[in-house]
């Protein structure tokens, strides 16, 4: 077959994360299946408007906010390309609408749905409150006026909820979980002599870094033979708030910023690191919880959707109620401190994290898109 895919970000892009990972993972399988596979995403300073990444071809045009999506309609339709048999649909908060104008055979991959993420958008105010208002209020009807025909595949149990939710046939859903790519050395170093709690993922609001930051500060106060680390990304706003914070809070001697480091090397410190603090707010699955498993490190986050699914609560980590960051400090600080219970938790860890292999994952999209 050739498939397209439509999605917002691609390979390369500086906002990419975990979802574009696993789009190209399933893009690279498909390939291996036989087929022929493009993948439609948003252009990026210093990025080429064409190529071929791992025998996926790259089209690029358009930001990532809006602009990719109109651009998409435009070269679908007045574009030179092949004729697509499947068109791949994919969803972050904001859809290609591929209903109106796709007559192929289609397939919408999804993660997560927005919910309450619309209201936490770096717009400036008073502006944020257009996609607060808007996203919330239109997302729902958008999956029901649109997509109820189009079969869907996500990455958890808590999405297809949500989409069962919001109208789309059970018999629609297809979930497939994310494999992990590991990049881990021969011997995993040992962990830290300082205990070491560890944030992980973009620096953004949604992903709840300024409550991972508050919960490092709990713990100090608790236990100050601690120390606490930033691995990810942000914008150099967002950055700011959390230095802000940091200092107010009296944490930045006991802190380091690492920013956006090599895969290798984020293997590394999951390894050293004894806990991952997640206090995201809302996921489609959170990789990042089984790429800590698997070297040995427990997760502490909140109870909320796609850290329930990737989280076995009290085996392979432990969830408290969303929002309350002294929780997330109190819990850390009482498994570390049990050597016999994080031990136990270390062995589940590990043994979980071997249940997602792209191998697995790949094999049951490939059936998917090849049943359509």
């Amino acid at each position: 077959m050739n498939i397209l895919i439509l999605s917002w970000r691609g390979p390369g892009h500086p906002n990419a994360g975990g979802a574009e990972q696993v789009t190209f993972e399933h893009a690279k399988g498909w390939i291996k299946g036989g087929h022929d596979v493009t993948l439609f995403t948003s252009f990026f300073d210093g990025a080429k408007k064409e190529g071929v990444i791992d025998g996926v071809k790259i089209k690029r045009a358009g930001r990532q906010f809006f602009e990719v999506q109109f651009k998409a309609f435009l070269w679908y339709f007045f574009g030179k390309h092949q004729r697509f048999d499947l068109v791949v649909d994919e969803i972050h908060g904001i859809p290609f609408f591929t209903p109106i104008y796709v007559r192929s055979r289609k397939l919408a991959f999804i993660h997560e749905v927005a919910k309450e993420v619309w209201k936490l958008n770096p717009w400036p105010k008073p502006f944020n409150l257009i996609p607060s208002i808007l996203g919330t209020l239109l997302e729902p009807w958008v999956f029901r006026l649109f997509y109820t025909k189009v079969p869907f595949m996500t990455v958890s149990n808590s999405t297809k909820n949500d989409l069962i939710s919001w109208g789309i046939p059970k018999s629609n859903v297809t979930v497939i979980h994310n494999g992990v790519k590991l990049f881990l050395p021969n011997k995993l170093p040992v962990k830290e002599v300082k205990n070491t709690a560890m944030y992980l993922g973009a620096i953004s609001e949604d992903k709840g870094t300024l409550d991972a930051i508050k919960a490092f500060a709990e713990i100090e106060r608790k236990d100050d033979t601690w120390q606490y680390w930033i691995v990810g990304p942000g914008s150099e706003e967002y950055l700011g708030k959390l230095k802000k914070l940091v200092r107010e809070l009296g944490i930045e001697m006991k802190l380091k910023v690492w920013g956006f480091v090599s895969e290798k090397k984020k293997f590394e410190l999951l390894a050293r690191a004894h806990i991952l603090i997640n206090p995201s707010v809302h996921e489609g699955w959170s990789l990042v919880n089984i790429e800590a498993n698997s070297v040995g490190t427990p997760v502490i986050g909140y109870n909320v959707h796609g850290l329930r699914d990737s989280v076995i609560n009290a085996k392979t980590g432990i969830l408290v109620n969303k929002g309350v960051y002294r929780s997330l400090a109190e819990t850390a600080v009482k498994l570390v401190r049990n050597k016999g219970t994080y031990e136990k938790f270390q062995k589940n860890c590990k043994k979980w994290a071997t249940k997602f292999t792209w191998e697995k994952a790949v094999k049951e999209s490939l059936g998917l898109v090849e049943s359509l």
